[in-house]
């Protein structure tokens, strides 16, 4: 069967009908109308979005115009009353530094015997007929030891508030050399004291184990001694009585004629004093103006003046009455003069500026520069630093120093006939040498193995972490991690144990900056005066109130540990308050060298992600220094930009432009604060640095 295809088919392979010429002609030309009339649909959009956003830019640049000019008019406005609240700083100072005055007097009126720190010949009196005391017990030593320590807190003190303004470098050098001499002197005493009580031991000897164990307990000290009068070799476990502390030593040990000393001292008198920082520099034309004790004297001078001026003038009233009736012309005349001179002097005194202006001015400009220093970082690194030294910048000393001595036992008192007879050495108390510095040839490493101890944490002191224990190395004077080693933490009993190579002041370090960066923080004004901070790190939650010139740690939240501090509940003033919280462990005071250690860690993170902290959105605002704003973006925003927020405008100060969204009951208060309040909360923001270190 043949199949028929329809007719008019286009052959399989055949080719498509041509298109004329004029055919081309009319595509090409409706193709290239098409073309044009989009390109001029396309040149009109672009013109009228260009003519928009010129429109947009040119009314932002006019909106931005009027702003600016806005800004410019009230700036000078701004700014004054900002310089009016700044005048609580000044005002501030003078309180403090009244407040400082007044307690050297009250000091002078109580005359209790003990001397002024800062008065040199008082405190060389003190040292000097304290040293020729002789035969102190421990007892007694430890009850003058907490006169001295209260004179070396009051010369730290003093070093630490005082402006570095107001401090001579040779006031400096006095202030720090009469701290060495008086933590020298004090350790002699307590040197002495040992040596008279193991004198004692054969009197105080156990029952059980023939040997003298005693614990002396003091408000900053605890001493723990055992003296080996029984030499029994396998008596090589110490423990002081109904305590875990104590030694595990050695056979040779065991049997030698020694005593063994734990001097915990709560303070730290091992580490050298830090250098103190150069004072701010000032214009030369200042260099000479007087500083805030010198406004204090000269307006006392002002007064002491006045009222001699009004026992003068009632004298000389007095006298031109007696002799009213001869000199009557005479005083008329006088009257005249003195009308006269008085005209004079108060056009003076009104044509000439108040002088207590320029001092105020000087003195704020003194008080900004010791707040730069608070915020100051350091340019370079700490130096180098020797092998197993360890870096004060970067760790702290944590809980006192541990003195560990192994003591050659004293001859020990003899009765004779109602008498006590006892060998005086003159070399005093001496140190047994463990491991001996030369060895026998048929003597092995191994007869002299590390010691090991084990001593209790100090209660007061918080451990975010297990404690590194170091050493003292008295020839380089620093502390360094070698030697030591077998190191076990209980946290729950606070005891730590670890063995020693050999003997000599130990301590406990902690990272310095373990609670830094801070996961947020948030002050909160309580009433009128009293203004409440809280700062939250990955371990605890520190608040802190402050009241006029006071400081309080109103609580503290540790992460899986029950702690109570004894800071809680006991105000300060800001420095003593601050370095009480260091002291304790709690430190969120970074130093101008802690930008060197501090980086968001791991650990933060997840920290930060397992507890996620909910907020309602924060204002961002921008201070450039000159200009305040209020920020379009916010904290989700995927990009930062320095647009205007809608409907905000630029102030001089973050002050003002924090007063066009408070309330007017907040700005009450902020012009109601007391000065004291606001310079207390200012030093504490520095101290923490709480934007830089978030």
């Amino acid at each position: 069967m043949v199949s028929q295809e329809p007719k008019g088919a286009d052959k399989p392979g055949g080719k498509k009908k041509k298109l004329t010429k004029a055919e081309q002609l009319k595509l090409l030309q409706e193709e290239e109308e098409r073309r044009l009339r989009e390109e001029e649909e396309a040149r009109l959009r672009y013109e009228k979005e260009e003519q928009e956003r010129l429109e947009i830019q040119r009314l932002e640049k006019e909106k931005w115009r009027q702003l600016e000019e806005k800004d410019r008019q009230r700036r000078r406005e701004e700014l004054e009353e900002l310089y009016l609240l700044e005048a609580c700083f000044p005002e501030a100072e003078k309180l403090k530094q009244e407040t400082r005055l007044l307690s050297r007097w009250k000091h002078y009126i109580q005359c209790d015997g003990s001397p002024d720190p800062s008065v040199s010949q008082e405190l060389n009196t003190f040292i000097t007929l304290w040293e020729e005391e002789t035969n102190e017990t421990f007892e007694q030593v430890i009850e003058k030891s907490k006169l001295v320590l209260s004179l070396i807190e009051k010369l730290k003190l003093i070093l630490m508030e005082t402006p570095l303004y107001e401090l001579e470098d040779k006031t400096i050098k006095q202030y720090q050399g009469s701290i060495l001499q008086l933590q020298e002197l004090l350790h002699l005493k307590f040197n002495v004291a040992t040596e008279i009580l193991l004198r004692h031991a054969s009197t105080l000897a156990d029952l059980d184990s023939g040997n003298m164990e005693r614990i002396i307990h003091g408000e900053n000290l605890t001493l723990y001694i055992w003296a080996n009068l029984k030499k029994n070799p396998r008596h090589r476990s110490v423990r002081f009585s109904e305590t875990q502390i104590g030694f595990e030593i050695p056979r040779i040990l065991a049997a030698s004629d020694i005593a063994l000393r734990l001097f915990h001292t709560h303070y730290d008198h091992i580490t050298p004093l830090r250098p103190m920082p150069p004072p701010p520099p000032l214009p030369e034309e200042e260099e000479n103006t007087p500083t805030v004790p010198e406004i204090v004297k000269e307006e006392v001078k002002v007064v002491e003046e006045a009222v001699n001026q009004e026992d003068q003038e009632e004298s000389r009233q007095q006298e031109s009455e007696s002799n009213l009736i001869n000199e009557e012309e005479v005083r008329v005349e006088d009257q005249g003069d003195l009308v006269h001179e008085v005209r004079t002097v108060s056009v003076k005194e009104e044509s000439e500026p108040p002088k207590c202006e320029p001092k105020i001015a000087l003195l704020s400009k003194k008080i900004s520069a010791a707040q730069l220093l608070l915020i100051k970082n350091a340019p370079e690194k700490p130096g180098i630093f020797e092998e197993n030294e360890v870096d004060l910048f970067q760790f702290t000393t944590l809980g006192g120093v541990y003195n560990l001595e192994i003591l050659e036992l004293p001859p020990q008192c003899k009765p004779v006939k109602g008498w006590m007879i006892v060998e005086l050495l003159k070399e005093g108390l001496q140190k047994y040498t463990y491991p001996p510095e030369t060895v026998e040839d048929n003597e092995t490493e191994n007869a002299f193995p590390p010691i090991e101890v084990t001593v209790e944490i100090h209660e007061n002191v918080v451990f975010f972490e297990d404690p590194e224990v170091v050493r003292w190395d008295a020839e380089g004077q620093y502390w360094r991690t070698d030697g030591i080693s077998n190191i076990s933490y209980k946290q729950k009993e606070r005891l730590i144990t670890f063995s020693l190579d050999t003997f000599g002041p130990i301590t406990l370090i902690q990272d310095t900056h373990i609670n830094m960066p801070y996961q947020s923080w948030e002050l909160r004004p309580m009433d009128s005066n009293t203004v409440l901070l809280t700062v939250t790190t990955v371990f605890t939650e520190l608040q802190i109130q402050i009241k006029e010139n006071l400081c309080m740690l109103a609580s503290i939240k540790l992460k899986d540990q029950e702690h109570l501090s004894i800071l809680e509940g006991k105000w300060m003033a800001p420095v003593p308050f601050i370095i009480a919280l260091k002291e304790a462990g709690l430190n969120i005071f970074p130093s101008e060298y802690s930008h060197f250690y501090v980086v968001m860690n791991s650990k933060v993170r997840e920290h930060l992600a397992e507890e996620p902290a909910e907020s309602p959105p924060w204002e961002l605002l921008l201070f450039s220094g000159d200009r305040a704003q209020r920020l379009r973006v916010d904290e989700d925003s995927e990009c930062f930009s320095e647009a205007l927020r809608e409907d905000t405008e630029f102030h001089a100060t973050l002050l003002h432009m924090v007063k066009d969204f408070a309330s007017p009951e907040a700005m009450d208060r902020v012009r109601a604060a007391q000065c004291l309040v606001i310079d207390s909360v200012c030093h504490l923001l520095f101290s923490t640095r709480l934007l830089s270190y978030s």
